[in-house]
């Protein structure tokens, strides 16, 4: 269902889906309450909405939208201002399932085929998303000789066995119980996770993207006040909009929060958001770590991207790292993850009963290197066990 003021915009957006044999545009409209009208009766699987329209914008329609129709995925579109992102934010703590900023230009034929790809692709995953929302994944439990089937609640999974291709790091020894298998969606095969001795770590590291800002609104007011230690951020955005992010994660964690600058050390209790347009690595060696921003090209069509990052984080702190990966689309992260994994460090995963879509955990879940498969609820919890040395 396409929600937006100007039927040129509509227009444009119903020519690309005409095109794709997956989605169908069931509705189109010019304000939100046209939309608030028709919701239920259409029940539409994804709605795009703009934020600005007349007789009702966007902001003020979406909680109503996901009365009527719950389970809804709405994404928010508008274009690229402070004041839109700061909407954006406050519409994703909402309910909202993503966003997109649109071409400031319909001339431009780079941005418009960009923002083609971008909104299509979000369109297909949030619908998938939502077909598979029922039955949920479920994860057969320890020792258990039949995996979980689909359909079974959700259940926390942890450590279970040692990843192919990690190593031992210095404090860190690897488990040699036998491999216990979850069966999974994603991929078609079972999950086997990694079983090794926690090394304190001495950096947090997270990557994100659709439903990227809700999930960490949650684990940082979950971790309010208890982190100690720096902490990287890699969430899929544009300018403008990350450092919005970052203000927001300042209220919520009680901790000082910016875009991450070139050349500044490290430093704990800091929250340190890549910056809309620029991949943040970390250089300088353990001992004296500092941020580097560079604009190297996109990785997995994002830039930011999380691969950068943990390789990075892998290269100079070895197993010292623990890196959470959270809701998003793609797989960006399992490479990083991978060099993470080698080196000893913890990765924990969110589930995807509570992922927006189960792209980017489920890739790293899958490939058998994390160390717990968790319910966002139960990540905060788990990563103060790993800020302690134990087991999560």
């Amino acid at each position: 269902m396409l929600v937006d003021d100007s039927a040129v915009i509509r227009g444009l957006m119903a020519r690309w889906m005409k095109d794709e044999a997956a989605v169908e545009v069931v509705a189109s409209v010019g304000d939100g309450s046209q939309a608030l009208r028709q919701v239920a009766q259409i029940r539409p699987e994804v709605m795009v909405l703009d934020i600005e329209m007349p007789v009702m914008d966007g902001l003020t329609a979406l909680p109503q939208l996901l009365q009527a129709m719950p389970g809804l995925k709405v994404i928010m579109a508008s274009t690229l201002t402070e004041r839109n992102a700061e909407i954006s934010l406050k519409a994703l703590a909402a309910g909202a399932a993503d966003y997109l900023t649109k071409p400031s230009s319909t001339r431009d034929a780079g941005t418009i085929s960009d923002y083609q790809r971008d909104l299509l692709d979000k369109i297909k995953a949030l619908g998938q998303a939502t077909r598979a929302s029922q039955p949920r994944r479920a994860f057969a439990p320890p020792g258990s000789a039949t995996p979980a089937g689909r359909g079974a609640a959700p259940a926390t999974a942890r450590a279970a066995a040692p990843a192919a291709d990690a190593r031992g790091a210095p404090g860190t020894t690897s488990a040699t119980a036998p491999a216990r298998s979850r069966q999974g969606l994603y991929g078609g095969g079972p999950i086997t996770l990694r079983q090794h001795r926690v090394t304190v770590p001495r950096v947090l590291a997270i990557g994100s993207s659709t439903g990227g800002p809700q999930a960490l609104f949650t684990l940082f007011q979950d971790l309010k006040n208890d982190l100690k230690l720096p902490v990287l951020v890699t969430q899929h955005m544009p300018p403008t909009f990350t450092r919005i992010l970052a203000e927001h994660l300042t209220r919520i964690s009680g901790l000082n929060a910016s875009e991450a600058r070139d050349g500044e050390p490290l430093e704990r209790g800091r929250i340190y958001v890549a910056p809309g347009d620029w991949h943040m690595v970390v250089a300088g060696g353990s001992s004296a770590p500092v941020l580097r921003l560079n604009q190297n090209p996109p990785e997995n069509f994002c830039r930011p991207a999380v691969d950068p990052m943990f390789r990075s984080l892998a290269e100079q702190f070895g197993a010292a790292v623990l890196a959470v990966v959270l809701t998003g689309m793609g797989q960006d992260g399992l490479a990083g993850g991978r060099a993470l994994a080698q080196q000893g460090a913890t990765l924990l995963a969110q589930d995807e009963a509570t992922s927006v879509v189960w792209g980017m955990p489920g890739a790293v879940a899958s490939a058998g290197i994390c160390s717990a498969v968790l319910p966002l609820p139960e990540i905060g919890p788990a990563v103060r066990k790993v800020m302690t040395g134990t087991k999560p």
